[in-house]
């Protein structure tokens, strides 16, 4: 009964992008469901797309491929196979003429900015430390509070801005605290001590890479998913949603001028949910209109440039912190795969502006966007001008949901109107106005159809919220789990407790006091024409003392207080390094994570 349901199923997908096409490949490849994939654009991979310009491949962003999802491993390896490229990764900052490594490393730092410089910035960071922000309601609290105000104000303040077209104190905290949460300080302190039961393999230093970027890979799902009876059909603009109450029931499409009206049992969409909003017939109640007129998108284009050079610089891509130009990050498509570019005697460069649709940059004419891209390259010293031997320019709307004061509420209005919905589910990152990375996407797409399949109920507004997030693959070595979470306990019960000065102080003093009563008692006892001389060398510095009966009752009170002392300030002592310590291996990886903020921009 069930599988005859499931067979009448017609699911109609809304974007081609990760998220709806891993969407139509789980449907299809799982559960033989043979679903309709609509894109308006005219290849596959949304935001994650390959556009090609004369044998050159440009990849919209630079996606790097790297997850601690196996189910999103595991679909990349069956789908790329031996194209799947393991690429070393260098990126680093342009700021004041200087390359900065990225992350920051302290000497690089220290050469680069100066001693007087970095003198600041340390001063900056410790008053920052004694004397934080109470409250982190926005980015630029959050990360003054962690490195400093004048560390931010140095490195990340006039990027941000530049990539988010608002102020950082305004620009909400949580989009960062997104990227750096969650930080595996007990794994990192544990691991100074036991071997854990995985191994972190990092990638940091490298990642891995389709062979003519992330397009090529949609573009290969795309094919299986056509080859096994779905369609996904291009240049396909869903323009219209209609509903009967709860349902939706089908949604109209414009193609080559046409428009035609397709019907479905269960949808999914990865358009910006306030398009969907925006299509909805008949259209939702007015308070949901509003909240979702009010959210808003960040927009970017790239300059592709040509140079016949064939070496400019080993990144695969140079964050550029100089306010005396625009661009703000440009990609090295050759050092992210050599097969991006059809002649290796040439460079083919990603110069990236973020912008708003509609504004001046955004409406500014192709060949004017190619001449400031040649002349930013120029003055910033990366190529020479007349090196540059042709360009082109592609837009990408709707990139990055923007976190601004007031995204919050508006987004929980569309958010429950959206769940009332009974067939149909909202994925991706714009779908979900969540600044989500690709393997993300993916999960929700996956989540989606075992939730239209399986009857699950998995929340997919919460992808990337509540789970984990690190650079980096855990994989499972020898070891009993149940062995190491005993002395995962042992270790933080008997390692890391804190010491009570009080307590430790008064143990101390009482052993302290004991032996030298005890000492002094045994040698009165002993007797003898000189009694305990050598104890006797302690009345220098306990007044008062003696070997004798009531000099063994004295004994006891300055061993007591002796102990005290000592006890107390080396629990002092033992708690502060151990917190000093900890806050440093803390710091350690927060600066480490830090690189999340800008890496998926």
């Amino acid at each position: 009964m069930q599988q005859q349901r499931d067979s009448e199923k017609q699911v109609v997908i809304v974007g081609g992008g990760p998220s709806g096409l891993t969407a139509a490949y789980e449907l299809i490849t799982k559960h033989q469901i043979r679903p309709v994939v609509f894109e308006k654009l005219d290849k596959v991979g949304g935001i994650a797309r390959t556009e090609n310009y004369k044998g050159y491949y440009f990849d919209m962003g630079g996606h790097r491929f790297f997850t601690k999802s196996t189910e999103v491993n595991r679909f990349w390896q069956e789908v790329m196979g031996d194209d799947f490229l393991r690429r070393p990764r260098l990126s680093r900052i342009f700021y004041n003429n200087k390359f900065f490594h990225y992350p920051l490393k302290p000497f690089n730092a220290l050469m680069g900015l100066g001693i007087f410089e970095s003198f600041a910035i340390g001063s900056s960071y410790l008053r920052w430390q004694l004397f934080p922000y109470r409250n982190e309601e926005t980015f630029e609290q959050w990360v003054t509070n962690r490195f400093g105000k004048r560390l931010f104000e140095t490195f990340f303040k006039t990027y941000t801005e530049k990539v988010w077209g608002i102020s950082t104190s305004e620009l909400k905290a949580e989009w960062a605290a997104q990227r750096i949460k969650n930080l595996d300080l007990k794994s990192a302190l544990i691991s100074m001590f036991i071997k854990p039961n995985t191994k972190i393999t990092t990638l940091i230093e490298e990642f891995d890479y389709p062979r003519r970027g992330p397009g090529m890979l949609w573009t290969i799902v795309k094919e299986k998913v056509e080859k096994m009876g779905g369609a996904v059909e291009l240049n396909s603009d869903v323009v219209g949603i209609r509903r009967e109450g709860n349902r939706i029931t089908s949604v109209d499409v414009r193609c080559n001028g046409h428009r035609q009206t397709v019907p479905g049992t269960d949808f999914i969409s990865s358009m910006p949910v306030t398009e969907f909003i925006k299509y909805l017939d008949p259209p939702p109640p007015k308070p949901v209109l509003d909240a979702a007129h009010h959210l808003k998108y960040r927009d970017f284009l790239t300059v592709c440039l040509v140079v016949n050079r064939d070496d400019l610089f080993p990144d695969n891509w140079i964050y550029i912190h100089d306010p005396r130009v625009q661009v703000g990050r440009i990609q090295n498509f050759k050092n992210w795969s050599p097969d991006m570019v059809p002649d290796l005697s040439k460079t083919s460069l990603g110069l990236e502006y973020f912008c708003n649709e509609g504004d001046e940059l955004w409406t500014m004419a192709d060949e004017d966007l190619v001449e400031l891209g040649r002349q930013e390259i120029d003055r910033i010293g990366l190529a020479n001008y007349d090196d540059v031997e042709d360009g082109v320019v592609f837009r990408v709307p709707k990139s990055y949901p923007v976190y601004d004061s007031e995204y919050r509420r508006h987004l929980a209005t569309l958010r429950e109107y959206i769940d009332s919905l009974q067939n149909f589910q909202t994925i991706g990152r714009n779908g979900l106005h969540r600044y989500n990375n690709q393997d993300h996407a993916m999960l929700t797409g996956m989540l989606a159809v075992r939730n239209m399949m399986l009857g699950e109920e998995n929340n997919l507004w919460v992808v990337n919220a509540e789970q984990e997030y690190h650079e980096e693959i855990r994989e499972k070595i020898d070891g009993e789990p149940q062995q190491v979470t005993e002395v995962v306990r042992e270790v933080l019960s008997h390692v890391f407790t804190r010491l009570d000065p009080v307590a430790f102080g008064s143990s101390s003093g009482l052993v302290g006091g004991l032996i030298l009563f005890a000492a002094t008692m045994i040698l009165v006892l002993k007797g003898g024409p000189v009694v305990g001389p050598h104890l006797e060398l302690l009345s220098n510095f306990f007044v008062g003392y003696s070997v004798s009966l009531s000099g063994s009752l004295i004994g006891l009170v300055y061993g007591f207080l002796s102990g005290f002392l000592l006890g107390w300030f080396f629990a002092f002592l033992r708690n502060t390094s151990m917190f000093l310590h900890m806050a440093l291996v803390q710091r350690r990886f927060e600066l480490n994570a830090l690189r999340n903020i800008f890496d998926y921009i």
